[in-house]
């Protein structure tokens, strides 16, 4: 891939950002873009860094350990995205940022239990799986403030706020009313005023919608297509 084209692909799905948030009259500084490079090689990466992205997502533990390990000089921050599995918990402390994918009272336990070891209160996302799509991970709405309340308890995590994937739409507007849920679930969780919980990132919105999750409050964004091109 040439740079230029990822230079110009970037600079596309910025001037997207820029467009949403200027609709919406939010600040553009408002919305972290995270370039979800999964299936990426680690020079496209590189690639990406050296014209100044800063955030990336990745799925896979395996995948990810070599392009942390070789990329460790830059100053990145790495998300985690995808499905974790709580025996991959020690590993996803040691490489990842801030891991948004945390379902259960379970995967919260085990990550605070590896981050008390190696001295770290790791950042969390809870994922919501706003619309019970049986083929996605995430708890449910009505079971969101009780797992937020339990995490709180965890001295080694901190809740950063919520996440979500909503189903696929082939018009982002048909996604907005799960970003809008979303929204309103953090707000009400964020009125609780518990320890350990911020509830300031809503990580929602990918290729196809992140204008509209945008509008409707999210944060972070998390695009791979529209910065990397269609995954082999």
């Amino acid at each position: 891939m040439e740079a230029e084209n990822l230079k110009d692909r970037l600079e596309r799905v910025r001037e997207r950002i820029r467009q949403a948030a200027k609709a919406c009259g939010r600040p553009e500084s408002d919305i972290r873009l995270v370039a979800v490079s999964k299936t990426m090689p680690v020079e496209i990466v590189k690639e990406a860094i050296d014209i100044g992205m800063t955030d990336f997502g990745e799925n896979y533990i395996q995948e990810a350990r070599e392009k942390i390990t070789t990329l460790s000089a830059h100053p990145v921050t790495w998300h985690y995205i995808g499905h974790l599995q709580s025996n991959k918990a020690k590993y996803a402390v040691r490489m990842f940022d801030l891991i948004h994918s945390v379902d259960s009272l379970k995967l919260a336990k085990e990550l605070g239990k590896y981050a008390k070891k190696i001295d770290k209160v790791q950042a969390i996302l809870i994922q919501v799986n706003v619309a019970k799509e049986e083929s996605k991970s995430g708890v449910y709405i009505e079971d969101t403030l009780r797992l937020v309340r339990e995490a709180s308890q965890l001295e080694n995590i901190a809740v950063k706020g919520l996440m979500t994937m909503p189903p696929y739409f082939n018009t982002p507007e048909k996604a907005r009313p799960f970003f809008t849920n979303l929204r309103q679930l953090r707000d009400q969780i964020k009125n609780e005023n518990m320890p350990n919980i911020s509830m300031e990132e809503l990580s929602m919105g990918m290729t196809g919608d992140f204008e509209a999750a945008i509008e409707e409050g999210a944060t972070m964004v998390r695009v791979g297509t529209a910065i990397f091109g269609e995954r082999h």
